[in-house]
């Protein structure tokens, strides 16, 4: 929570459950079948098993995945597992309880490391935790965040910071590069070997000498916008091509007038067939590179933050 407060969304503009399964059913008769539960903080809301139950019941369903900060796993990891939910992705920046609460302005540092126990133990496979490595900040826990990682029989990603929504304090200077990474985590673990892998997935994944594999996600240094395959849509319906995108297609209101699924269905294919976002590419090639967003905008614009479509 990098400042000291934000623009929500009105909750009469919040898309209920039922108008998000209808979306669903609309992108997967458009073929996709992997879907991410993610915000903000999808445990924030109410009676959120009854929405991966309905969701896990879609036969073609492939992957069915939430990414969360854990501070409610704890109360909620068997439920969601028995409602169908497929993996669980854990953001964790760092492993000690005071730098915790410096970035996060909440002292709750217990409960989301007792989430990911929760997690484990009620059977999630793949579980995932996700690591935003800032120079200055948490960059001398890569090690540690690794070991615990391994410890626990999870994967860490690490993630590059990104200059998007409200990292309003971005600065180059402040990015740790992938290569910086690798270097830090060879000189300790010894000689890495990367994992190859044909998929659309973000990160680039390595092994230790032991085995243990870990991943790093470049998308400041070395953008992968050519193989992307992902959207994202907002909670009150708005949805979007590139994490970096500054427009959305409103969804919503079409769901709102009775518009006939397949006419929804051909305006979501109409815009994906002509999608030409490189929102990250461009970020690299831009001279004298800082905030994507500033913070007036983002109070008056609230779309343009993480927290509102999904960072």
């Amino acid at each position: 929570m990098p400042e000291d407060d934000y623009t929500w969304l009105p909750r009469e503009s919040i898309l209920s459950y039922e108008e998000i399964v209808k979306l669903v059913d609309v992108f997967m008769s458009l073929g996709v079948d992997r879907l991410r539960i993610t915000g903000g903080e999808p445990l924030l809301r109410e009676n959120l098993p009854l929405l991966i139950e309905q969701l896990a019941a879609r036969s073609n369903l492939r992957d069915l995945a939430l990414t969360t900060n854990a501070v409610k796993l704890a109360s909620q990891a068997t439920v969601l597992r028995a409602a169908g939910l497929h993996r669980v992705t854990i953001s964790l920046d760092t492993l000690q309880p005071k730098r915790f609460f410096d970035l996060t302005k909440f002292d709750v540092h217990k409960s989301v490391l007792a989430g990911i126990d929760a997690a484990i133990n009620a059977g999630f496979q793949n579980i995932k935790l996700d690591t935003v490595v800032i120079r200055g900040v948490n960059d001398d826990e890569l090690i540690a965040l690794l070991e615990y990682a391994k410890r626990l029989g999870v994967e860490i990603r690490f993630i590059e910071y990104m200059d998007v929504g409200g990292a309003t304090q971005w600065s180059s200077d402040s990015v740790v590069s992938r290569k910086e990474m690798l270097k830090s985590i060879g000189d300790h673990f010894g000689s890495l070997t990367p994992v190859r892998a044909q998929t659309a997935a973000p990160a680039d994944r390595f092994k230790l000498p032991d085995g243990t594999i870990f991943g790093i996600i470049s998308s400041t240094t070395q953008p992968f916008c050519r193989s992307c395959d992902r959207s994202r849509l907002t909670a009150d319906g708005l949805w979007y091509l590139c994490l970096y995108a500054q427009e959305g297609v409103d969804l919503r209101q079409y769901l709102r007038n009775d518009t006939p699924p397949d006419e929804i269905a051909s305006i979501i294919q109409n815009k994906w067939s002509v999608r030409n976002d490189r929102g990250a590419e461009a970020r690299v090639a831009t001279p004298g590179r800082t905030t994507f967003i500033p913070l007036g905008r983002l109070r008056e614009e609230p779309h343009l933050e993480m927290h509102t479509r999904g960072g």
